[in-house]
């Protein structure tokens, strides 16, 4: 047959109104099965490799032979010599192809007998393709280029041109090396670039490269196909520099290559400290709150003025710290628990993380007050805190013990977020007993009851009236009449605005400690509460009432002119 027979889609036909699978069935050799509910069958010759199948706008390879149901050969690429390539899913190709291939794998080779509805319809394809034609294909999938089709709304496609490693792709945060190289339709170039840094949430040239770059992984090469949405749309560019210019609604052909990138994380929930890993560290494990740590640093501020410098020179001693202990500025300690050992990072730090409103003095210069900092930090080595898991019944007690003491101090220092942290930690060291002596669980008991109630208090000055309630109803649970949890969850139901609750908590802890100063204050704040709140609550209904009274003559009124329209019309 002619060299130029390419399958084509058959007119008035398109994919999108088969009802077929997205899966490929499970087959084996010999074996025919039914695709779809549109009489599409497959007989699977040879079984292909691994896993995979082609998907929609995948570039594939095949060789055929295409026969009528009598033997008769219309078509064969073998041969010809040549493979067949095409676009899946595109209808370049009858469908019953493009749903049949969709099936196959790698190497796979099988025979599909595709109907009338799926091949070329009533009217055939003269000389060779008769009216309502079934036909038969001996098909065998070489290979397949994947396209992907990145926003999914036909924009931007793909196309792999060498794999990448690993499985991990850059971030909007990220600061990503790339080479690329972009080409109008007609091959003239207007922009090219080597080894090119940008943030992937600002992007480059255009936006495609940002949408794409984030769907690659490190040594991956690809072509990138831009409709003008993702290039530079209605208007174009204008030649600038070295890069020359874009035509109104232009379609771009870009090589890009993602040569590697710095992984940037926002290490605050506020983003106020920010880490970039320089240097990759090794393994999983991070430090851990109580973590020993021993790095190499150095400290500049946004001029570039170095203000500490620790363990760079030859036989200097590497800086050692106690994580969670605030030994250093809260950003670096935060930033460190997240480091790998060997990794190197470069941390932004804003002032409420480093050294605040005030001016510091340090080892090299002085820190100007609100002063936003940087580190480059390289993490030696650390020895990490003993886990719960890995502690006896005695070293759980011990460690609990000293967890509440330094909740303790950091209470009175006014350091809530710390302090409640501290008492939160204790109580996980005890919280599951079950394998602890008598004695064991009453020393655990007394700990709970003590670092509760002390979690609580935090939690009321910091505000967190929900979750002071949550702590001392816990407390009731192991000591009905403690006196302190019914008082702070009395306190936390009057900031909720639950003040029956509140009487009622108050009231059983006057019956317990009737001279207790604090409590009987407390009654009276709530006291005034209620009659405040009984006040408005009668205003409320005072006024509403008030409103259904002048309603009400309104509406007799309107009744009785009613009744007099209707008197008078029958007069």
């Amino acid at each position: 047959m002619d060299e130029d027979f390419d399958i084509p889609a058959a007119d008035g036909m398109m994919n999108d109104d088969l009802d077929l699978p997205d899966e490929a069935p499970i087959m084996k050799v010999g074996e025919e099965k039914e695709i779809g509910n549109q009489g599409l069958k497959k007989k699977l010759v040879k079984e292909g490799e691994g896993w995979e199948n082609p998907e929609s706008g995948d570039e594939v390879e095949v060789h055929y032979t295409g026969t009528l149901l009598d033997g008769t050969q219309f078509d064969s690429s073998r041969e010809r010599g040549t493979p067949f390539k095409f676009t899946l899913g595109q209808g370049q190709v009858i469908k019953g192809w493009d749903e049949g291939i969709k099936t196959m794998k790698k190497g796979e080779n099988a025979i599909f007998t595709i109907p009338p509805q799926l091949a070329y319809g009533e009217s055939g394809s003269p000389p060779t393709i008769p009216p309502n034609a079934t036909l038969q294909f001996d098909v065998e999938l070489l290979s397949w280029t994947s396209v992907k089709d990145i926003c999914k709304d036909g924009g931007l496609f793909k196309k792999i041109l060498t794999e990448g490693e690993k499985w991990e792709n850059p971030k909007d945060l990220d600061e990503v090396l790339v080479n690329y190289e972009a080409k109008l339709e007609d091959g003239t170039v207007v922009a090219k670039a080597d080894s090119k840094e940008f943030t992937v949430k600002d992007g480059h040239f255009c936006p495609a490269l940002a949408k794409a770059v984030k769907t690659m992984k490190k040594g991956e090469k690809v072509l990138l196909t831009v409709k003008p949405q993702y290039g530079f749309g209605e208007k174009g560019k204008p030649a600038a520099g070295a890069e020359g210019a874009v035509p109104p609604n232009a379609t771009l052909q870009i090589t890009l290559e993602l040569i590697s990138w710095k992984t940037v994380t926002e290490v605050s929930d506020d983003k106020k400290v920010i880490k970039k890993i320089l240097k990759e560290g090794e393994g999983y494990e991070r430090p851990n709150e109580g973590a020993v740590v021993k790095v190499k640093l150095i400290g500049k501020l946004q001029d570039g003025t170095v203000f500490s410098k620790k363990g760079q020179t030859e036989g200097e001693e590497l800086f050692e710290f106690k994580t969670d202990e605030e030994q250093v500025i809260d950003g670096l300690d935060k930033a460190v628990m997240t480091m790998k050992k060997g990794e190197v990072a470069l941390l932004t730090i804003a002032p409420e993380y480093a050294f605040g409103s005030s001016e510091s003095k340090q080892e090299l210069a002085v820190v100007p007050p609100n002063s936003t900092v940087y580190y480059e930090v390289e993490m030696v080595s650390f020895i990490k805190d003993k886990e719960s898991w890995d502690m006896n019944t005695p070293e759980k007690i011990e460690a609990a013990g000293k967890k509440k003491e330094e909740g303790n101090v950091l209470f009175k220092a006014g350091k809530y977020v710390k302090a409640s942290k501290r008492y939160e930690k204790a109580v996980k060291y005890i919280d599951y007993d079950t394998s602890f002596s008598e004695e064991e669980k009453k020393q655990a008991k007394a700990l709970k009851v003590a670092c509760n109630l002390n979690d609580a208090a935090c939690k009321l000055k910091l505000k967190d009236y929900k979750q002071a309630e949550k702590l001392c109803t816990k407390v009731l649970e192991l000591e009905s009449s403690n006196v302190k949890a019914l008082y702070r969850r009395a306190q936390a139901y009057i900031h909720l605005a639950d003040l029956d609750l509140a009487e009622f908590d108050i009231k059983k802890a006057l019956e317990l400690d009737p001279d207790n100063r604090e409590i009987k204050m407390e009654y009276k704040v709530l006291k005034e509460k209620i009659k405040e709140y009984n006040k408005k609550e009668a205003k409320f209904y005072g006024n509403m009432f008030a409103k259904m009274n002048k309603v009400e003559p309104a509406n007799k009124s309107g009744a009785k002119e009613a009744a007099a329209v209707s008197i008078d019309s029958k007069a």
